[in-house]
């Protein structure tokens, strides 16, 4: 990305602007764009040779590419980058885009954080006309009572009662040596510290409390709880739950042919939720919305997607979820950036609402 600032730090302002024209052209047609279109837009009197001339120091620098044996040349993915790091013009919240995406908050007033989070997910979609991700925040209740079970040396079982009233019953493989003593000593240690919170807060109480107090407890025992801690924060990542909508319109009229295996690829990525974890982790690397183009999208198989992106957040300001739209390379950026931030500002303003 620094190559790519002082490469644009370092063209003249004919240079400049031409790449300017061939990516915007790009963006809104998805065609390569070629000297003679570039001539009929330029204000100032410049010759089809002399701006072929620029376009193929543009390819040199590895800014521009050329899909065929035409003249029209398309970016590459560092041209995109660079457009988008040093160019690219974000527009205003278009008012109909606000108001769609208000009024699919007003119709679930009443709902669920998940139905809430769903619709929005699908307004998203519709106005963007890619396909919209939103991660929903992981459901969890507080922890009432923790029980374990020895079934064989190698297998033993842990009962798990939460407050809302749900148990849940997991397998796991015990340290070596575990005796029903040691169970109970650790069970009774997780349970003095544990009680009334979730999960997700565990490990880092157990943690810290194992770190303290392992004088305290059986050496077995505290085996058993440090093992059992990363068992059950594993478990716990998986309630978070990335909600898809739109994948239709990635198909639309617009899909050349050459991009419909890759769209198939995004399809079952999609399907699989491919690493939904990092999906959230991307957004806690940097603040407001972020961009990803091609392979610098590291959720997905494909090299060929963009993805915009933004956290949003919780009452305590603590990032809980994300939204974001994923599609083709010449995605509008200028127009989805503020609609995804508007997006996920007002899923952080629900969020704080409702709790």
């Amino acid at each position: 990305m620094t190559d790519a600032n002082s490469i644009l730090d370092e063209m003249n302002d004919r240079s400049r602007e031409v790449f300017r024209r061939v990516v915007e052209g790009y963006l809104e047609n998805g065609e390569p764009v070629g000297s003679r279109t570039l001539t009929r837009s330029f204000s100032e009197k410049i010759s089809a040779a002399t701006i072929r001339n620029v376009m193929q120091d543009l390819e040199f620098l590895g800014l521009l590419g050329s899909p065929h044996t035409s003249a029209g040349r398309v970016p590459t993915q560092l041209g995109l980058r660079m457009f988008v790091d040093g160019l690219l013009e974000v527009s205003d919240l278009n008012e109909d885009d606000r108001v769609k995406l208000d009024m699919s908050t007003s119709r679930n007033a009443g709902a669920d954080v998940g139905d809430m989070l769903d619709s929005i997910s699908a307004a998203l979609s519709g106005v963007t006309q890619g396909a919209s991700l939103v991660l929903a925040p992981k459901q969890e209740a507080p922890i009432k009572h923790i029980e374990f079970v020895s079934l064989s040396p190698d297998r033993a079982l842990v009962v798990l009662v939460f407050a809302d009233g749900h148990v849940e019953n997991r397998l796991f493989t015990p340290p070596l040596g575990q005796t029903p003593s040691s169970m109970r000593e650790a069970a009774n240690f997780l349970n003095a510290i544990m009680e009334g919170h979730t999960l997700s807060e565990a490990r880092g109480l157990v943690e810290i409390e194992i770190t303290k107090r392992r004088s305290e407890l059986d050496k077995l025992a505290a085996d058993l709880v440090e093992s059992g801690a990363v068992f059950w924060q594993d478990e716990g990542e998986r309630n978070e739950r990335l909600i898809v909508r739109g994948r239709a319109n990635l198909l639309g009229g617009e899909a050349h042919e050459s991009e419909l295996e890759r769209i198939k690829t995004l399809f079952d990525d999609l399907e699989r939720k491919r690493d939904i974890a990092d999906f959230l982790d991307l957004t806690q690397k940097g603040d407001g919305v972020r961009i990803f183009i091609g392979s610098e999208n590291k959720l997905f198989s494909l090299s060929g997607s963009s993805l915009v992106v933004s956290p949003y957040m919780n009452a305590d300001r603590k990032i809980i979820g994300a939204v974001g739209v994923i599609g083709p390379t010449r995605l509008n950026y200028g127009r989805i950036v503020p609609i995804v931030d508007y997006t996920a500002q007002l899923v952080t303003k629900l969020i704080a609402d409702r709790s």
